[in-house]
């Protein structure tokens, strides 16, 4: 057997928006359950991730300058 190699993250691959990206542009799909409460509750999930990151953003720039 062979030793897995490292493979090296390059800067694409450490920004990778992975399962948070996919949240926000996913395609609607007719075999998932919607109804008025599912959409509320994502809707609201997707203000809480981007106050979030903007509020770390904020606060990278605020350390920064």
């Amino acid at each position: 057997m062979e030793p897995e190699e490292k493979k090296k993250l390059g800067w694409r691959e450490f920004f990778k928006m992975g399962e948070v990206g996919e949240y926000f542009f996913r395609k609607k799909d007719s075999s998932r359950p919607s109804n008025i409460n599912i959409r509320m509750m994502h809707g609201v999930n997707k203000l809480s991730i981007l106050i979030f990151l903007i509020a770390i953003i904020y606060l990278i720039v605020k350390r920064f300058l």
